[in-house]
């Protein structure tokens, strides 16, 4: 019991998973509303907006910077891992989902055509973010990191 109290009341933890769950909650929202669907996998999944990932490690640095301060071992480790969380899904998962939708287009007009494929599913194309995603994911992730640490506690 311990341990799980400790990482309940872990600032930095709880401001970083916090982030990740209003963003999953308000990419699932957005996603029903444009859509005129709910998708329960929106809930879990990647990709969308806003990032969820840059939710979570903004919310993961800013809190470590207002605790340990900017110069602190912490606030280091988690800026980068920002950083390069951040880029990748901006860059490398966004061509990866870009690449299965040709893909799946592809696929779709072989079969079509009465061509045999060699895979039964589709490619997963939600994987990746757009800049505004990233963007909108970190700002979210600081506001949150800001007002847990400042009104939560």
């Amino acid at each position: 019991m311990g341990f799980l109290h400790a990482l309940v009341s872990n600032v930095v933890f709880m401001a970083a998973a916090t982030g990740w769950l209003v963003a999953q909650i308000l990419k699932t929202i957005i996603y029903a509303f444009i859509n005129k669907s709910f998708d329960a996998e929106r809930l879990v999944g990647s990709g969308g907006m806003p990032s969820s990932h840059s939710a979570t490690v903004c919310a993961l640095a800013t809190a470590a910077g207002i605790r340990y301060g900017g110069g602190s071992f912490q606030f280091a480790v988690s800026a980068i891992l920002a950083i390069i969380v951040m880029y990748d899904a901006r860059g490398v998962r966004r061509e990866t989902g870009i690449q299965a939708q040709v893909i799946n287009e592809m696929s779709s007009f072989f079969r079509n055509m009465g061509s045999p494929l060699s895979y039964e599913e589709k490619l997963k194309e939600f994987v990746g973010h757009t800049p505004i995603q990233v963007l909108a994911g970190a700002i979210l992730g600081i506001i949150i990191a800001v007002i847990y640490c400042f009104a939560m506690v």
